[in-house]
């Protein structure tokens, strides 16, 4: 009898060692998680961080419903690494970049800080503005290579990563050919930070993504087309003058 009282006193033991390494192990796993997510993001624990929200194409101040659902994929993220978030509109974020992390939603001809983003840290980078109707409407040239849109069969969008100014603290950029692919995109990063940051040491990235058949699909069926860091980032070389 003492001997089965004894074997079953070391079982519980066991059971309540066994249980107590595995909580220890997995809080250690979720912090070590958190840690590499808040490094990545820039979003220490009561960060305040900035979400410059763009305008819909033909309107004032109205918000595209897609860009809203992006605001919500970020600000899941935000809340998971316990900081805080500010909504600023495009033409009222007069700040420099550095100081705090920024999520600037939207292309050039909706967001006129993602304008200044692409001019300032990707000058490798140009963006199709124009309104009238065309092919190259909305079209990127990257580098040398050019990614024109199919609306609703595949559209493109540039998801980066920028490190710049004193403070240190990420800008990302969502830019993409339409408000559905900046969704897209929020979505993606979702998915991916930790591959992404695994991969990329928490450093500058400008990845090319190609959302597919948006029509049917929407913002779920994301292609990764290119990781454009260099090209995005470098001065495109002067066209030699004519003779």
């Amino acid at each position: 009898m003492d001997e089965d009282l004894r074997n079953i006193v070391l079982g519980v033991l066991a059971t309540g060692v066994s249980a107590s390494l595995g909580w220890l192990g997995r809080t250690y796993l979720w912090r070590r998680g958190l840690r590499r997510q808040r490094a990545f993001f820039g979003l220490p624990a009561g960060a305040e961080c900035l979400l410059v929200v763009n305008k819909e194409s033909g309107t004032d101040r109205s918000v595209h419903r897609y860009d809203v659902f992006a605001l919500l994929e970020l600000s899941a993220l935000i809340k998971d690494c316990g900081a805080l978030a500010r909504i600023t509109p495009h033409d009222q974020a007069h700040q420099g970049f550095g100081d705090r992390t920024e999520f600037c939603l939207g292309g050039p001809y909706s967001n006129r800080r993602t304008g200044a983003h692409l001019a300032t840290l990707l000058p490798g980078v140009t963006v199709n503005v124009e309104v009238e109707p065309g092919p190259d409407r909305g079209a990127f040239v990257i580098g040398r290579e050019t990614y024109r849109p199919e609306a609703g069969v595949a559209e493109y969008v540039l998801l980066a990563r920028l490190t710049a100014g004193e403070g240190g603290r990420p800008v990302f950029l969502f830019c993409g050919q339409r408000a559905i692919t900046n969704q897209a995109a929020t979505r993606y990063l979702a998915r991916h930070h930790r591959a992404l940051a695994r991969r990329h040491r928490s450093g500058s990235f400008v990845l090319l993504l190609k959302v597919v058949n948006s029509g049917a699909y929407g913002p779920d069926v994301v292609e990764l087309v290119a990781d454009v860091t260099r090209e995005a980032t470098t001065v495109p070389a002067a066209a030699p003058a004519a003779t």
